[in-house]
């Protein structure tokens, strides 16, 4: 059956993998369509477990008898795989040995974006943050949409948002694996194109190529929104415009930056607009640009001047990015996800620029002892910006450890005369304790975000 026309005539989907964050944006949004939502995960989870209250029939044993009844007819079931689960499990092998249908997120993205006015957002850097903008300004605007984004919205506290009649449906593009080329967009931002992924590519012309691929697929009427100055020649289809973006320059830019004070104010200008004194819900200076990529889609597509206003003032940001716990004159405490020297080096200018004359100090679990080997001194270097550094030993996600290989390399190569110490993940609370703290900031993608409710609890105390 063509999956493209038909996603009416689906009854039931059954998810390989239902407990990623991507995965469960999929499983509400077949739930609210109304469809039987079955699946297996490896490992119960707060996420699965939520799922499972809100209507699907999720189970953690790889087991063909525990498919539903109702997932068992090929012409009325749709698989839905994610590239995680090994290519022998048993379950995957019934609906493949069966004639299933079966797709990767990826291309289920694509099926909905055929049936709908897909905006998306692609790109190495910003795109979770500029996707989970250009939502909320639509969301919160006459215009509505529904969205999928790569993180959990502090709006609305999901990845998904809902609209029962709005046309247009906000996608974060991803390139890993070549997912993009899927889509159909109507309109799509490009915010950056640093080779990443090179694991899957072998090459930055290969990376490249694949984003120029990706703009071929924006339909005719829409519109490709692009970073000014990226090393990319758009191949876009005759009946789309191309519009340029940056901070400061392009048919989309910011003018009469204003930044102090813990706050962010711009003017917006385009072509045929210009919006004054809108300020910045998440005051970090990577939001401006990300902004007027995120206001231009919303522009573009019908958003008013005062609902921009409203909603970028409204905007709280995405969990775990710029993630402000405590904001107060003798206190700042956040946390962010940034795990790359590049990332980390962005954080901690923009923290800087807010907050030019208090203390910063920052708290930095390495994620991964290959990445910590390959990058110490890039660390090092980045995080020699701050003046105090809090380093916990390496969080090794999948890996094993490497001799020689810990975050002694990182703090031996610290700029002289920084305030630096290493210590245990779980001895942070303790330590903190006898700190002074103007400006703190947990950094990693490990598990020292657990450690945040505990952090903010004593801070509060002071505060």
């Amino acid at each position: 059956m063509g999956m493209k026309s038909n996603i009416d005539t689906i009854k039931s989907v059954y998810f390989v993998g239902a407990g990623g964050i991507g995965m469960s944006a999929l499983v509400r949004y077949f739930l609210s369509k109304g469809k039987l939502v079955a699946g297996y995960d490896r490992t119960p989870s707060e996420l699965t477990e939520c799922l499972i209250a809100e209507g699907a029939q999720i189970h953690y044993t790889e087991d063909v008898n525990l498919i539903p009844e109702g997932c068992k007819d090929p012409a009325t079931t749709l698989v839905v795989l994610t590239p995680a689960v090994p290519q022998e499990h048993a379950e995957l092998t019934y609906f493949r040995n069966n004639g299933f249908e079966i797709q990767k997120r990826a291309q289920v993205l694509g099926t909905i974006t055929h049936s709908s006015k897909g905006l998306c957002v692609a790109g190495t850097h910003g795109k979770t943050t500029t996707s989970t903008m250009a939502a909320h300004l639509l969301h919160q605007s006459h215009v509505d949409c529904t969205a999928f984004l790569g993180g959990i919205s502090k709006n609305y506290n999901t990845n998904l948002l809902l609209s029962q009649n709005s046309p247009y449906t906000v996608i974060e593009a991803d390139e890993f694996d070549r997912s993009f080329h899927w889509l159909s967009p109507y309109m799509s931002v490009i915010t950056a194109t640093d080779p990443d992924h090179l694991d899957i590519y072998g090459t930055a012309e290969a990376y490249l190529e694949s984003f120029e691929h990706y703009t071929t697929l924006i339909q005719p009427g829409g519109a490709l929104i692009i970073r000014k100055g990226i090393s990319l020649q758009p191949q876009v289809q005759s009946g789309v415009k191309i519009y340029t973006y940056s901070r400061n320059e392009g048919d989309f830019h910011a003018e009469n930056i204003r930044i102090g004070n813990g706050e962010i104010f711009i003017d917006f200008v385009g072509p045929d607009v210009r919006i004054n004194d809108i300020q910045l819900g998440v005051p970090v200076s990577i939001n401006i640009e990300n902004g007027v990529a995120a206001i231009a889609l919303a522009h573009l597509n019908g958003a008013t001047e005062q609902e921009i206003k409203e909603g970028m003032k409204s905007f709280r940001g995405v969990d775990r990015r710029f993630d402000f716990k405590i904001k107060n004159d003798r206190i700042v405490f956040l946390s962010d996800y940034a795990h790359h020297p590049s990332e980390i080096m962005q954080s901690v200018k923009s923290i800087r620029e807010l907050y030019k004359d208090k203390k910063i100090t920052a708290i930095f679990q390495p994620h991964l002892y290959t990445r910590t080997r390959d990058f110490y001194k890039e660390f090092a270097n980045s995080l020699s910006l701050l003046d105090e550094v809090i380093l916990t030993d390496i969080y090794p996600a999948r890996e094993q450890p490497i001799p020689g290989v810990t975050s002694q390399l990182i703090y031996d190569n610290l700029r002289p005369g920084i305030e630096k110490s290493i210590c245990k993940k779980e001895d942070i609370p303790d330590i903190l304790k006898e700190k002074k703290i103007e400006v703190l900031i947990t950094l990693g993608a490990g598990d020292i975000e657990n450690y945040v409710p505990v952090l903010t609890e004593e801070l509060n105390k002071r505060s």
